[in-house]
């Protein structure tokens, strides 16, 4: 199956042909560096990351673009609160973006310009747009003039005479039209500034994304990315402002994901209910976090709540488990012939980076390779339960493949026994329980099994599973034991 993508512009699931195979140019909108990530920014950063992943696994040379909006309102608003420089702000939130994305281990893009080391480029622009009479002056700002472009609203759908001038939309007196937006805005005492045709001033926000794209990618390049959030106006106004410019197609496949909600609320810095990365990562392994992603399609809503955090924390802690019992038997002798459970495990063994190349190639269908592997999983289990050897080449041809899928997704290719050495420092930590004294009580429980004395054993358990360890009795007598 070739891969297929949902399009915004088109509102369809689209073929994916790149303009210039194998290359294949992608922009994906980064942060505006005022303040610390949060998880609706992982969201898009874990999604993109594993799109630009799957392109190259699929053979694609490509070429990856993710900027900084290193000056901005917010920026110069967080400086003045502070007492500190504007450019000392972005520095130091360049630096914490950089860890957080380290921390989820995102893979570094090919580009991470700044709009401020491409001013240039912006002006230039602007330029162009002020002499096709797309922009003008009004006082020392320049304006896009938004009725000027005949498809303007083609990518959110909106329709020039039904918007109207509010939240989303800057109010200038100065304007033609509430609509139009600024491209250049003339500073003022204490702001930082550069120079320009029209005075000392500094780009409007939705510019620098037009000039830093087709730097890096050319006039018209293949997929641009970013939140939903961002469809309109400011992935709006950069089609308007960079196809005024240069009269062709500025980018060819629009991805938008989903928003992010905390316990069913839209978060929302304004209502004080979002999550940073960093505090994220205290508490949860950074494959936690992807998988809590990745679980649902990108374009879907998700939702945050400390259940369903617990709940892929619990369902990756099995699956490393599990994987410990796989790679055991990976070692052991060969059985000469396959049969019932243990033959229709290897097929889907065999069938597995197939169908997990199928669902991605259904427009990045994460959610479905996770059902795919959780539920292969629990065919793992059942075999390694009802047999004490496997065929060494259905482990060997399972762990090859999941390293394959953990190239992309970023999730499920850790060394099993460091992951599980982790999570439960994590959950002992939380308990005040330390390894030693589970194991005392595992063998305490085990004796009162041995006694009969059920209701002795069955207290200890319950005593453990409320601290957040799982016990696991196994056929040939050992009790194992995980977290989560």
């Amino acid at each position: 199956m070739s891969l297929h993508i949902y399009n915004t512009l088109t509102r369809r699931k689209e073929l994916f042909q790149p303009l210039n195979p194998p290359k294949v140019g992608m922009y994906v909108c980064g942060v505006t560096v005022y303040d610390y990530c949060h998880l609706g920014h992982a969201r898009a950063l874990i999604n993109f990351d594993v799109i630009y992943r799957y392109l190259k696994r699929k053979g694609f040379q490509v070429t990856y673009v993710r900027n900084y909006t290193d000056v901005d309102d917010k920026i110069i608003k967080r400086a003045q609160e502070e007492g500190i420089a504007w450019n000392e702000v972005s520095e130091k939130y360049i630096r914490a973006f950089d860890e957080d994305m380290d921390g989820l281990k995102l893979e570094r893009p090919t580009f991470q310009p700044r709009a401020t080391e491409n001013i240039g480029e912006i002006v230039k622009i602007v330029e162009s747009l002020v002499e096709k009479g797309f922009a003008y002056k009004a006082g020392s700002d320049i304006f896009y003039s938004v009725r000027k472009k005949s498809d303007y609203g083609k990518l959110s759908g909106k329709k020039i005479d039904e918007l109207e001038s509010g939240a989303r939309v800057e109010i200038h007196e100065a304007k033609n039209d509430p609509l139009d937006f600024s491209l250049w805005k003339s500073s003022k005492p204490g702001e930082p500034l550069w120079n320009s045709p029209w005075g000392d001033g500094r780009p409007g926000w939705h510019i620098e994304c037009s000039a830093m794209s087709m730097k890096h990618l050319g006039l018209t390049f293949d997929i641009h990315g970013g939140g939903r959030d961002l469809a309109f106006p400011h992935h709006e106004n950069e089609i308007a402002q960079s196809e005024a410019y240069s009269g062709k197609p500025f980018a060819r496949y629009w991805i938008h994901n989903g928003f992010v909600n905390i316990n069913a609320e839209k978060m929302s810095k304004s209502l004080g209910n979002f999550m940073t990365i960093r505090e994220i990562l205290k508490s949860y392994h950074p494959e936690v976090v992807r998988l809590f992603i990745l679980s649902a399609h990108y374009r879907s809503p998700l939702d945050y709540t400390e259940k369903n955090m617990q709940d892929a924390r619990q369902s990756l802690s099995r699956w490393y488990t599990t994987m410990s019992r796989i790679r055991e038997h990976c070692g052991k002798e060969k059985k000469p012939k396959l049969g019932g459970e243990e033959a229709k495990l290897g097929e889907k063994v065999s069938h597995l980076y197939a169908d997990f190349e199928e669902a991605m190639d259904d427009d990045f269908n994460t959610a479905q390779v996770c059902g795919l592997l959780f539920d292969l999983m629990r065919e793992w289990n059942k075999v390694l339960d009802s047999s004490s050897t496997i065929c060494s080449s259905i482990c060997h041809l399972f762990v090859d493949t999941i390293g394959q899928i953990n190239e992309v997704l970023g999730v499920f290719g850790s060394d099993p026994e460091t992951y599980l050495s982790f999570e439960r420092g994590q959950v002992l930590k939380a308990a005040g329980l330390a390894p030693e004294e589970i194991e005392k009580r595992i063998q305490a429980r085990n004796e009162a099994r041995k006694n009969r004395k059920w209701e002795e054993a069955d207290a200890i358990r319950k005593e453990l599973t409320e601290a957040g360890v799982q016990l696991k009795d196994n056929p040939d007598g050992t009790t194992t034991w995980s977290v989560g």
